[in-house]
């Protein structure tokens, strides 16, 4: 067989023409052909060996019978929701807030959700468990007041565009001199 490479040609199955066709070889990933170019129809695509010609394992029936292993497999545990809460104070659950911070396996109350257990905490984002399903949410996120942004309410003085300086407006006193000049008849 010859050695594949990109531009060399290969019989692929096109996607197009539904047949086993010669094919260009547009890329490569190590050994293995991703994309190929009918000679026929001219289509790009993923690369397909063959029909009937697979490199994948063979079924499990035809490979040798696997050795059994000394170690048992764990059985999978499912504990319910309420199994979970058991112990814990439900009763004293702090109501959630994203401004408060939560640690694994604390209780909370949620407005819409109901009681939760916190089961991850990834930085700012806690993973609660409800009883109907697992959300990601906030917390820690109450800052100090001086890290907030101050409201400043707009100004009454006119602006002009914001590309060009205004011009510094004359004192009160250069106005009123201006307006009692005599005019020259």
């Amino acid at each position: 067989m010859a050695t594949l490479k990109v531009g060399g040609e290969v019989d692929a199955q096109c996607t197009r023409c539904k047949m086993n066709l010669a094919h260009t070889i547009l890329a490569m990933v190590g050994p293995k052909i991703v994309r190929v170019r009918c000679n026929t129809c001219g289509g790009d695509h993923a690369f397909r060996g063959a029909a009937g010609v697979t490199d994948r394992p063979k079924a499990a029936s035809t490979r040798a019978p696997r050795a059994a292993s000394s170690t048992p497999r764990a059985e999978k545990v499912v504990i319910s929701f309420d199994e979970q809460l058991a112990g814990k104070d439900i009763a004293s659950a702090p109501k959630y807030s994203p401004k408060d911070t939560y640690k694994v396996d604390q209780v909370i109350h949620h407005p819409t959700f109901g009681v939760g257990l916190v089961t991850a905490v990834r930085g700012d984002k806690v993973d609660l468990t409800f009883r109907s399903d697992t959300k990601t949410l906030v917390h820690g996120r109450g800052g100090a007041p001086a890290d907030k942004p101050a409201f400043s309410p707009p100004t009454t003085r006119q602006a002009g565009p914001a590309d060009k300086p205004m011009a510094e407006p004359p004192p009160e006193e250069e106005l009123a001199a201006e307006t009692s000049l005599p005019s020259g008849d």
